[in-house]
């Protein structure tokens, strides 16, 4: 089974992959968060730095571009290639946001099928490096699939990305595996699963029902328990009672604490980030809340470290 991270925009960044990939292991490919190209750069400074080739030592990385102009595509695809020495880009078919969407851009260019023919005819004829594409199943009815499967077949596609939903659910409702197991059937391409593999039990349920999966995608099961991969490795708990797992998710948190201090300005901006991890995060500490609570309300750094000093001490 090849497991890979999934890019969660404002996230999954540079600093939190190296965190990640310092402490936990399983991951055999991780998603950058999209690249949005235009007509007049490939790649503005902030995502340069998200994809330099000293922010992704020791990990297999692969850029997500969002674009509908098969021109901008391309010029992104060349200076990762060139530049960066990418050997594998990604198209975003599959970001839900309204404003993505109303550009035609992520889930909303699966409402032009026609264009999302002509961009990938173009793509497909002058680019050098490996391409993939993470999708959804349409825009409003998972009947949409059939056509759009049709157009994906017709490429070489290194991979498809199937998250099986349509845009107007966001992350609501639950994945269509029948959608799902229609597409692992007529792909002509490899298929990997995205779509709420939060626990091992997921996974367990997912591999029963699709037993010739080979490629899963994890997301934010990841951001709740960054030990999941690993235990879908060795397909059982490596710490049942979670004991151990929260004293590394502790190593995990001070080496991401560490580098978002370094690397940003300003209290607030830091508490941001780490706030952010804690939406997720807290799950393994489901007797807190209390505690959770506070550390969400902290306004300044030296009490969130107080807070987390406290969260810590009850292990």
């Amino acid at each position: 089974m090849k497991l890979y991270f999934a890019p969660l925009e404002g996230i999954t960044g540079y600093v939190y992959r190296n965190a990640f990939h310092s402490i936990y292991t399983g991951i055999d490919k991780y998603f950058i968060p999209f690249i949005s190209p235009n007509r007049n750069r490939a790649l503005c400074p902030k995502e340069i730095r998200d994809v330099l080739p000293e922010h992704n030592r020791d990990m297999y990385a692969v850029p997500q571009i969002l674009t509908n102009h098969a021109e901008y595509f391309l010029r992104a695809a060349q200076e990762l290639e060139e530049r960066y020495g990418y050997q594998e880009i990604n198209l975003n078919l599959g970001c839900p946001s309204r404003t993505v969407v109303s550009k035609g851009k992520g889930s909303g260019f699966l409402g032009r099928p026609e264009e999302l023919d002509d961009f990938l005819l173009e793509v497909f004829e002058n680019v050098k490096i490996k391409v993939s594409v993470k999708t959804r199943i349409g825009m409003d009815s998972p009947e949409e699939f059939d056509s759009l499967m049709e157009i994906f077949n017709r490429y070489p596609l290194c991979e498809l990305i199937i998250h099986p939903r349509v845009q107007k659910d966001y992350y609501n409702n639950t994945p269509n595996w029948k959608t799902f197991g229609e597409a692992l059937l007529k792909s002509r391409n490899p298929v990997c699963y995205n779509g709420d593999i939060f626990t091992l039990e997921d996974y367990k349920r997912l591999k029963a029902e699709f037993p010739t999966v080979a490629r899963v995608m994890l997301g934010r099961g990841l951001l709740m328990d960054p030990a999941l991969a690993e235990e879908i490795r060795l397909e059982k708990a490596s710490d049942p009672e979670g004991i151990m797992e929260r004293k590394r998710l502790k190593v995990f948190h001070d080496r991401l604490y560490d580098d978002y201090k370094q690397v940003m300005s300003g209290e607030k901006n830091v508490l941001f980030k780490m706030k952010e991890f804690w939406v997720y995060a807290e799950k393994m500490f489901p007797e807190e809340k209390k505690l959770m609570k506070a550390i969400k309300k902290t306004s300044h750094l030296y009490e969130y470290e107080q807070r987390i000093r406290e969260l810590f001490l009850t292990d």
